[in-house]
């Protein structure tokens, strides 16, 4: 039996020994006077003297993180979400059925307390305990290292322990929360309307991402986990809406990275009247926005570099970057063979049946993203690249597009709406022809879609925003598993 499991099993016997005592180890409501966090942020900086002319009466609970018994007497930590306090449990303030309690607690027990905040000898905030309440008794025992887990499989497929380890987790995802509330407020402040979208579809549609499928019984079909919301705010744009978002779930069958999770969180948000130079300002402002609330400045350090938010942005054609970046002759991009000549002096494994557009996105992948630190707009796509993007006037081949990178990552991809549905019809069989000859992340033919659109869809602008990454960038995360609370992962080997 290896420790762990012998302390659960001596926790396990202290409940029938706590029954005996008359304790309930599994409590109910429990009142507080302060949150952990408040009690520290009111009473922190008031002096041993301050607190003893003018006592302060506090009633809180949480976690016991530490735990040190001298004699008749024990100091504990008593952790509060992300925020803890010392108690001081003494034999003299406690009747004797509370001071026996407090002999039979465990590192992680949940408890509740009431006395006065005083200051020790070594001046730190404390607690003097005398009401003590048992809330809940943990049967497993903490990690051994308190210094806080490390192991990060473990961190991610046990958030909970995670959570209770390292404190300061806490703080990513409550900037998550201020985050998404920040962005809520700044759209419907400027006449975004916030609405809900299916999560099954009848079919994959809206990006190029092979979908999750699941089967719905009672009608007797296949549906499919969404890989974007676009097409159905598309149809509320048919229907009158001037300017609508949603923030949205989206699942995409595809690999686990530092970057990527096949569930994930998206902005998408869609403007009538506008074209993509609109959202690209847009962008810039709701950016800086999330910056001053979240951190108080548009310039920040991300993972050792430090970024500028502040507007404008540089603004980069696609070809233009392929060009700078790789010290190209613009030429070589418009001809096959050459660009694959091209990519493989780059160092680029360009198979044999790769299209032209195929092998330009696999340079700009590889030769360009990673080199876009600060904020740029890359603009001007290909076409071939962009299905559901209206064309460029000056230039059909290209698109009215834009993507966002921000230390050499896809932030936001954002377009003037393609509102022609014979184009649009044009565009979809083309994405057909390539999901026969194999290729399961084009796009579906959705024929009511096309029917929509032939009821009319005034021109508009439409954006999605990775709402993890724009977390990872805020919070100084490396990974997207650090700002995903129970990201996915491998099955657990059996133990």
């Amino acid at each position: 039996m290896d420790e762990s499991s012998e302390q659960r099993t001596q926790r396990i016997q202290k409940l029938a020994t706590l029954k005996a005592m008359g304790v309930q180890p599994y409590g109910t409501r429990f009142e507080t006077s302060h949150p952990v966090e408040d009690l520290v942020a009111a009473y922190g900086l008031k002096t041993k003297d301050e607190l003893e002319q003018h006592p302060v009466a506090c009633r809180i609970a949480g976690r016991i993180v530490a735990l040190r018994r001298f004699g008749k007497a024990a100091f504990a930590s008593l952790q509060d979400g992300a925020h803890r306090i010392q108690v001081y449990v003494k034999k003299d303030a406690l009747d004797d059925d509370a001071f026996r309690l407090s002999r039979e607690l465990d590192l992680g027990d949940w408890v509740g307390v009431e006395g006065p905040v005083f200051r020790t000898k070594t001046d730190e905030l404390t607690v003097a305990v005398q009401t003590l309440t048992l809330l809940s008794k943990g049967l497993r025992p903490l990690p051994e290292k308190w210094h806080g887990l490390t192991d990060i499989e473990t961190r991610y497929r046990q958030r909970y322990v995670d959570l209770i380890a390292n404190p300061g987790i806490h703080n990513v995802f409550e900037t998550r929360s201020r985050l998404i509330a920040s962005i809520r407020t700044y759209l419907t402040t400027h006449g975004f309307l916030e609405v809900e979208t299916p999560m099954m579809h009848p079919l994959p549609g809206g990006a190029a991402a092979r979908p999750f499928v699941t089967h719905h019984n009672a009608l007797k079909t296949d549906l499919y986990l969404r890989v974007a919301p676009e097409l159905y705010l598309k149809r509320l744009m048919v229907g009158g809406f001037r300017r609508v978002f949603e923030i949205n779930r989206n699942f995409r069958n595809e690999g686990l990275s530092t970057i990527h999770n096949p569930e994930f969180t998206m902005l998408e948000l869609y403007q009538a009247y506008a074209d993509y130079c609109d959202l690209m300002t847009l962008t810039e402002e709701l950016f800086g926005t999330l910056a001053r609330d979240l951190l108080g400045t548009t310039t920040f350090t991300y993972q050792g570099h430090t970024i500028d938010l502040t507007p404008p942005w540089r603004r980069l054609p696609y070809f233009e970057a392929l060009v700078t970046y790789n010290t190209l002759d613009r030429t070589v991009l418009d001809d096959r063979d050459m660009a694959a000549a091209a990519a493989r002096r780059l160092g680029l494994d360009i198979p044999g049946e790769a299209s032209l557009d195929e092998i330009l996105n696999a340079m700009f992948e590889e030769t360009v993203e990673p080199r876009l630190t600060q904020p740029t707009f890359i603009t001007d796509y290909p076409i071939a690249l962009s299905p559901l993007s209206r064309r460029k006037d000056s230039d059909p081949r290209l698109a009215d597009r834009f993507e966002l990178f921000i230390v050499g990552r896809e932030l936001a991809n954002g377009f003037s709406e393609l509102n022609d549905p014979l184009d649009q019809r044009q565009r979809f069989v083309a994405q057909a022809a390539q999901r026969e000859a194999g290729d399961a992340e084009a796009h579906a033919f959705d024929e009511d879609f096309l029917r929509a659109l032939e009821y009319g869809m005034p021109p508009t602008a439409g954006e999605g925003i990775g709402i993890d990454r724009l977390v990872m960038l805020f919070t100084n995360q490396a990974s997207i598993r650090d700002v995903i609370l129970f990201p996915q992962l491998r099955p657990e080997s059996p133990s």
